[in-house]
């Protein structure tokens, strides 16, 4: 696998700022505690894969802050395609979806548990159920840790899994619901395709964005069995032929934002946090004027930590789309866009301290590494890069010592 590194001096040009008017006694304990911090954590990367051009599996990498560079510890092999996963919120558990049947007479695909070692970041896998639907797209969980939530594209339908509070272990399926319906694209909208399921920060309600009938269900959440029912507004109607895809809320939860795929648009909501009902504000295109959306699918979609930048990414233009967040309204205005430096950019990640841009594209077999401004919004590409056969997800992991 190859590998290239540079020296990114971020770390030392914040030290120099942040010393900047102190005596020479508090420059040297400020710079103690800056080393201090960046040596007791320890950054993970966990990267999912599609089948096909040599993968292996779930990779596993350490992340080198001070360089943007990654070095790999492991590659997990116990399920082909183990596309998309999801971190268990205090950090000991990983669950991770795949297209593989979970049983010979099924159809239906597979959800693992794994267990973080809390020293290195590797993974040992707990157990395995069922998705009880075809095509796994996505996974996410609870944030209390009670529940993990799978979206089954093909089968059009979410599942809900209890999580054993003692060793992270999953239960059979607690609750199967499956949609209805259809939309106006035929080719891509003759039926229900649950795309991701998102759930509110209290973990009262649940946001489940389907592609095939271009609506995000809304569903309460049973806060000891984990059952889903229909919020008191059940649902949110996207414009006809968007095909929702996935969503985000804004750190205040105040609003969300939803990267519709088909129409390479971007819905932004004010979210009522005491019915979970969603009212659309804004749709705002994620593309260049003169871009033909026709050669473009909108996919991933992501609030900076700060909550000031909204970013999306574009497959076909291949670029992440940068706007700004007005902090009163929560809408948004275009600020640019930054080429992927590889194809079909499915996924992303932003760094949890807001540093750090991670792109996942699909048809190049490659991470590319990119700084972000924070106070512009803008990314800039670090020529840090890895060759990881079709990488399609990226989950960050911070181990603190």
């Amino acid at each position: 696998m190859k590998k290239r590194k540079i020296a990114v001096l971020f770390s030392v040009i914040i030290v120099a700022v942040g010393l900047a008017g102190c005596s020479e006694s508090e420059e040297k304990e400020m710079e103690q505690d800056h080393q201090q911090q960046e040596q007791a954590s320890k950054e993970i990367l966990y990267v999912g894969t599609f089948a096909g051009r040599g993968g292996e599996g779930l990779y596993v990498y350490e992340f080198e802050r001070e360089t943007g560079g990654l070095d790999q510890l492991q590659t997990v092999s116990d399920r082909e395609a183990p596309d998309f996963q999801a971190l268990h919120p205090e950090g000991t558990y990983l669950y991770s979806v795949s297209d593989e049947a979970f049983a010979e007479d099924s159809d239906h695909g597979t959800i693992s548990a794994y267990r973080i070692d809390r020293e290195t970041g590797r993974l040992s896998l707990i157990n395995e159920q069922s998705a009880e639907g075809r095509g796994p797209a996505h996974v996410s969980v609870d944030p209390k840790g009670r529940f993990a939530y799978v979206s089954n594209y093909s089968g059009g339908n979410l599942s809900v899994f209890a999580i054993n509070p003692e060793d992270g272990s999953l239960s059979q399926a607690v609750d199967v619901v499956q949609h209805e319906g259809s939309s106006v694209n035929e080719e891509r909208q003759n039926a229900p395709h649950v795309h991701s399921a998102i759930p509110s920060a209290d973990g009262r309600f649940l946001y489940v964005s389907d592609l095939g009938t271009d609506r995000i269900m809304i569903y309460k959440v049973d806060q000891n069995s984990g059952e889903l029912s229909p919020a008191e507004v059940p649902h949110a109607e996207s414009t006809p032929g968007s095909g929702p895809r996935h969503f985000t809320f804004h750190p205040d939860n105040n609003y969300a934002y939803s990267a519709e795929e088909l129409s390479s648009t971007v819905a932004v909501f004010q979210a009522d946090s005491s019915t979970g009902a969603l009212t659309q504000i804004q749709r705002i295109s994620m593309l260049p004027e003169a871009y033909d959306e026709a050669g473009n699918s909108a996919a991933d979609i992501h609030t900076s930590p700060d909550g000031r930048f909204l970013y999306a990414s574009n497959r076909g233009h291949d670029s992440l789309v940068i706007y700004e967040i007005d902090q009163d309204s929560g809408k948004l205005s275009l600020v640019g866009h930054e080429p992927t430096r590889g194809g079909h950019p499915r996924n992303f990640m932003i760094d949890r301290r807001g540093t750090y841009v991670l792109v996942a594209n699909m048809d190049d077999d490659n991470i590319v590494v990119f700084e972000r401004d924070k106070e512009t919004g803008e990314l800039n590409y670090t020529g840090q890069q890895i060759e990881v056969p079709m990488p399609v997800c990226l989950t960050q992991h911070i181990i603190e010592k």
